[in-house]
């Protein structure tokens, strides 16, 4: 076959005669089916070993943190529980040492008094065996054992009604991700459910009853949320524990709050709507 590109030389591109026309279109091809052939997603990608210094024993130790901007939000539960795209970040946000057993979730973690300090040593630290951190990534098992740790190490310490209050909801909602993932071909795929279901209503109703209190008696904001904020979570875990009465007077104050705006009156809404539904 001719060269197509005979002649270049006069133009000094003779090493370029040699050239496929289509060679390009090739190559895209091939980069795509590359592209194709890598897999979809992988949580480990989405986690990396972040340092953290104990508060109460001053030891360094590496605890699971999911990378900023790696999961995108996809919506929100009712209560406030964000739900995410392929992997549930919930899971991270437990941190536990593993020298002395100190847990707490990450936004409360640093915060330890001397008084505290002391509490968690004679209480926790005396008796703590170590904690399992040998997988990759958490299971939900792992995660909610971590969060239960931080909720008792939240009471030992004698921490803010709203931290214990926090660390109940959040505990609730990783309760939930591990039902929305537990395996349907599982055997007692049902009992799981149901078992599953009466713990995390247990830890809504703990939190309930701790936010009640830690309304009337800290100020705002609050675990990251404003009053409004903190008034919707309430008429939605007030009508998740059947309190439909407590319910509707906690939507009623959001609706003729001056600082709610139309997206969270719409959430109340919502919520109303769904109290009827479960009256009828």
């Amino acid at each position: 076959m001719a060269n197509l590109f005979s002649g270049l030389e006069a133009f000094g591109l003779g090493n370029l005669s040699g050239m496929d026309v289509y060679e390009e279109k090739g190559k895209e091809n091939s980069k795509n089916q590359d592209e194709n052939a890598k897999p979809s997603f992988s949580e480990e990608d989405t986690i990396f070993d972040k340092t953290f210094t104990c508060p109460v024993c001053d030891k360094e130790f590496k605890s699971k943190t999911v990378k900023s901007g790696k999961v995108k939000l996809l919506a929100l539960d009712t209560d406030l529980r964000p739900i995410y795209e392929k992997m549930d970040p919930l899971k991270y946000d437990a941190i536990v040492c593993p020298n002395c057993g100190f847990g707490a979730l990450n936004r409360f973690f640093k915060y330890v008094t001397a008084t505290q300090a002391s509490l968690i040593k004679k209480n926790i630290s005396a008796a703590f065996r170590g904690i399992k951190d040998t997988a990759s990534i958490f299971d939900y098992d792992d995660a909610i054992g971590r969060h239960k740790l931080a909720l008792v190490n939240a009471i030992v310490k004698k921490s803010k009604t709203s931290e214990r209050a926090y660390t109940c909801l959040k505990t609730a909602w990783v309760i939930r991700g591990k039902s929305e993932h537990l395996p349907k071909n599982l055997p007692d795929y049902s009992e799981q459910i149901v078992e599953l279901e009466k713990e995390e209503l247990d830890f809504i109703t703990k939190a309930y009853v701790g936010f009640e209190e830690a309304f009337t008696k800290e100020g705002f904001p609050m675990c990251g949320m404003d009053e409004v904020t903190i008034t919707l979570l309430m008429a939605e875990l007030a009508r998740k524990t059947g309190k439909y009465d407590e319910a509707n007077r906690w939507i009623s104050k959001v609706l003729i709050s001056r600082d709610a705006n139309e997206r969270i009156k719409q959430k109340a809404r919502d919520i109303k709507d769904l109290i009827k539904d479960q009256n009828y």
